[in-house]
């Protein structure tokens, strides 16, 4: 995902420097792209959520039985890649966004 959106990236923002495309058409395929990336998002954020969620339950069971310590590293080193690849589709939309808004405002 992450090379789809570095190369989607990369060809948007050629197509709108170029002066010869349809800025209106380029604008709505775009639109539809970052609705595609939102959805990734949404889904990405979801699935952060619960693994922190279950990381905090699993640090509350360590006080039970020092056995969960393996569970709770386990899902710690699940969620630092989860967090850093949602930190990437979060920021990676918003510049899609802010190509989108130059292309409507004719910039």
């Amino acid at each position: 995902m992450k090379n789809e959106i570095k190369e989607y990236k990369e060809y948007i923002k050629q197509q709108a420097a170029d002066p010869d495309v349809d800025k209106k058409a380029l604008a709505e395929q775009l639109l539809v792209r970052i609705g595609f990336y939102q959805h990734e998002r949404l889904i990405h954020l979801i699935v952060t959520m619960s693994f922190a969620i279950f990381f905090l339950l699993s640090l509350i069971l360590v006080s039970i039985n020092v056995y969960f310590l393996a569970l709770s590293v386990l899902l710690l080193v699940l969620l630092v890649p989860y967090i850093a690849h949602y930190y990437f589709l979060e920021n990676s939309t918003q510049e899609l966004y802010k190509v989108y808004y130059s292309l409507i405002s004719g910039q």
